[in-house]
Formats: structure tokens, sequence, C-alpha cells
């Protein structure tokens, strides 16, 4: 009895927490369920970097950004543990390089500010290495607090980084098992992006705009559906901004409601292969066959200097999904104890 009701009293505390104030940052979620699908391979030979593996396969329900992380969302959390940069967390090519995403930094270290240009904020943020996008995800975990970066905002929460930013440090970095935001598994990020949602099977679209057509990349309203930003004759928006606002594609959804996980800019996943961190989804200078599901990249955890690569973060499921399964527990406790009155 006491070892049931500590269990509710811990899964109570995780639904306190999931719904305290608004925060600074609000991430779009959507749920990917039919949880115990089957997995398909990927990412061998002219389909990928490294050998293939099966991926897909996730036995939980779990909830996926519905975005990636935009500009804005990364300025905000910059301001909060920012002010004096010790890892990193800025790329002066955010603002200043042709590809960047227009973040400004003003001030001197210890009382650095950020601002990001409006026609900007709800691109998605680039020139973020790995190391980034977790401490991003740490951040989120932490409920976005304000401070230096230690391991009471950036440095721990998701995952336990103390200062990891090497190549070799960063690859040996793990998903803590209590993590409530983190950078999606390559197995959670490719469910999302590909499978049918026809549940629980092994069926999947070649692309994450839900079909085996090829997308086009026109950028139009109404969106007509099956296209992304990409290469093809052409970039789908071009100079200055590059990369579309995201979600843009309005008819364009994956099967589970994400958008852009194919084009607009690679996504970090927390695959290891060798030395280098997974990517998924291609971006606005590629063609066609990198949004594939058969094409599979990866890249040292430290690379940030080119504008090609953002990421998404994923999250526990919904409050209210918690909610209920407390509810369907105490009521079934509360029958049994009445049962043996």
């Amino acid at each position: 009895m006491r070892g049931r009701l500590n269990r509710l009293f811990v899964l109570a505390a995780v639904i306190a927490l999931a719904a305290t104030a608004a925060q600074a940052v609000t991430i779009d979620l959507v749920p990917v369920d039919n949880p115990g699908n089957a997995g398909e391979f990927s990412g061998a030979g002219a389909g990928g970097w490294g050998p293939g593996a099966i991926v897909g396969a996730v036995d939980y329900v779990y909830q996926i950004g519905k975005f990636e992380v935009t500009a804005g969302q990364y300025a905000e959390f910059l301001n909060a543990v920012a002010k004096t940069d010790a890892y990193g967390l800025y790329n002066t090519n955010m603002w200043s390089h042709t590809y960047g995403c227009k973040i400004q930094r003003s001030g001197s270290s210890g009382n650095y500010t950020y601002t990001v240009a409006a026609d900007r904020a709800n691109r998605p943020v680039n020139y973020v290495s790995w190391g980034d996008a977790v401490r991003f995800a740490n951040w989120l975990h932490n409920g976005q607090p304000t401070g230096v970066q230690d391991l009471t905002t950036t440095e721990d929460g998701a995952y336990y980084l103390n200062g990891a930013a090497t190549t070799a440090a960063l690859m040996a970095v793990t998903r803590n098992s209590d993590a409530t935001w983190w950078i999606p598994s390559e197995d959670e990020w490719y469910k999302a992006a590909y499978h049918k949602n026809d549940g629980v099977t092994g069926n999947y679209w070649d692309f994450p705009t839900g079909t085996d057509s090829v997308p086009r990349n026109q950028l139009v309203s109404p969106d007509p559906g099956n296209n992304a930003n990409f290469y093809s004759h052409g970039n789908t928006i071009g100079s200055p901004y590059w990369r579309t606002e995201v979600g843009a594609f309005k008819n364009s959804e994956s099967p589970y409601g994400t958008f852009d996980q194919g084009g607009n800019l690679w996504e970090w996943n927390e695959a290891v292969l060798g030395s280098s961190r997974g990517l998924r989804g291609g971006c606005w200078g590629d063609d066609s066959n990198f949004l594939r599901a058969s094409y599979r990249n990866i890249i040292t955890p430290t690379y940030e200097y080119y504008g090609f690569i953002g990421f998404r973060v994923a999250s526990v499921p919904e409050p209210g999904s918690l909610a209920m399964l407390v509810g369907i527990a105490l009521t079934t406790l509360f029958c049994r104890k009445r049962k043996h009155v």
C-alpha cells in the first residue's frame, strides 16, 4: 500500500510541475502514440552516413515539438542564462553571416543582452551545436530559470553536462531517466516524421509530409500540401531569409502533426555514430533526396559553423494524460480500501 501511494505522490508531483505558471518560452507539442510500433531499416550506403539501422520503433507515448525551435525562443534562452556566456551558446554568425538567424548580442561579458530581428523571430534558430541544443533542453527541464550557466540552469537536468564542451565529452553524454524535456532520439524523431500513424505497425512514408511522392518546394497560399523548404531548380525563398517561418506549409504536416521535419534545417538527434551525433531531415539548401526517410546524416556535436543545422525538442506526455492516470489509480485504490472495510 505504502509503495503504491508513494508512486501516486511522485506522479502527482510531476503533474504539479507541468502545470506551473506559463514560462517565457512556450513550445507547441504534438503527441506521438501507437507505442510498440515496429521500426524499419534506414540510413545505409547511398541513403546516408554510416551503417544502416532499424529505426522508428518506440514503445512509449511521448510528445515532440510541432515546430523547430525558433530564433525568438532561443533569444529568450540566451537572455536568461547567457549574460556571461560560459559555454558559447551564442555564435556571432547568428547575427553577422548571410545565413544567420539575426540574433544580435550587445554589451559586455557579465551584462550581455540579446535581441532578434522581428522578421526572423519565428524562423528556426541556426548556428547551434548539439551541446547548445541539449543545454536548451536542460533549461526547459529546469523550468526556464534565470542565472549563470551551472547545474541549476544548463548543466544538469535532462542531461548531465557540467561543462562538457569537447567532442569526446559531448559524445559521452546520455539522457537522464527523469528527463521531462530532451532532444529526440533518432527513433523518436524518425517515428514522428515518417510513421503512418496507423496503429502498431511498421508502415512508413518516404517523406515527412505524409507521402511517398517527392514534395514540391513552393511557398504559396493556400498551401496545397506536400511542400517543403528545399532546393529544387532554385531555393524556396532565397535571400535574405533562406528559412521559412515555422509551420509556413500549413497543409504539409507529418501524420502526427509536425511541421518542417523535411527541409528548412537539419535537426539534431541523440544518435551516436563514431565520434558524431545524428542529424535528420535535410535543409533549405539540399535537394529532395536528403528529406527522405532513407537518408541519415552525422556530424561532430561541437559543430555550429554553418547555417544549415537547428533542432526541435521532445517531452513527456501531456499533463492531462498523467492526471487521468492518477485519477484512475486513486479510484482503484479507494475502491480496494472500501472492499476491505
